[in-house]
């Protein structure tokens, strides 16, 4: 039986991923936009009024992630202003630079925002408690990936946690509906401090596609900082474990 099984190891071949700091992905993959201007913005003008979540402005030509549904929509109506590259480096440490310009080549990631007890107290070690705050589920798994064989996030010390008085932070996904407000600001309250916060895909950047609904309430972005901000619909597992890892001040690539 042995031999069967070492048969069929070798038929997967190498899955752990040994190096997450240079980690490419597949040409197809929907990552950073690149914008471009053109004497001629009618293009743009009509991406911007198929795009369900407002996310692309015309005057002036912006793309805001935190709203993106990455459908790649607006890049087949307007081919020569907008472009999705594989990169996924995108999270960011503030809301404003979660909106792409034209002539733009790198997500900024300002360090002077990042606490300075966020690396004194978790650069060894990260425990967080994830609440889908009336999310689809989709976010969830992709952040259950981070700990899979490919990528093994654990290895670094970084793990979710079934209690919130066991982890170091609060990892948000979904809108946030009214129905899980009470039940999001309960369980951020109970993580003692210093804590984290990080907010994980489009729908708990800026609601989404449910921005504008009765159901919603985002009210918690009223009192609480975010740390994190990590675009995506759903975010990739790099986007996230690039993310983490820069916000711990561990060596990576260089952002601006």
């Amino acid at each position: 039986m042995i031999f069967g099984k070492l048969k069929i190891l070798r038929s997967h071949g190498r899955q752990a991923i040994p190096d997450l700091s240079r980690v490419e992905l597949a040409p197809t993959f929907r990552g950073r936009p690149e914008l471009t201007l053109t004497d001629d913005m009618s293009d743009v003008e009509r991406a911007a009024e198929m795009c369900p979540t407002g996310a692309i402005s015309v005057e002036p030509f912006s793309l805001d992630m935190g709203r993106c549904l990455f459908c790649g929509e607006c890049a087949r109506c307007a081919r020569r202003n907008i472009r999705f590259t594989n990169d996924y480096r995108i999270g960011a440490t503030r809301r404003e630079d979660l909106v792409v310009r034209p002539g733009q080549s790198v997500v900024p990631f300002e360090q002077s925002v990042v606490r300075a007890d966020i690396r004194r107290m978790f650069s060894r070690s990260l425990q967080l408690r994830e609440v889908s705050a009336g999310g689809d589920a989709s976010i969830e798994m992709e952040l259950g990936a981070t700990g899979n064989v490919n990528f093994d996030f654990g290895r670094f010390g970084v793990r979710f946690t079934a209690s919130p008085r066991h982890a170091d932070g609060l990892v948000l996904t979904g809108p946030v509906t009214i129905n899980m407000a009470e039940a999001l600001e309960i369980c951020y309250d109970s993580i003692p401090a210093p804590k984290l916060l990080i907010v994980c895909g489009s729908e708990a950047c800026s609601g989404g596609l449910f921005a504008r609904s009765g159901a919603v309430d985002r009210s918690f972005f009223d009192r609480h900082e975010v740390d994190l901000w990590l675009p995506g619909a759903p975010t990739h597992p790099m986007t996230f474990i690039e993310a983490v890892t820069r916000l711990r001040g561990e060596a990576g690539e260089d952002r601006k």
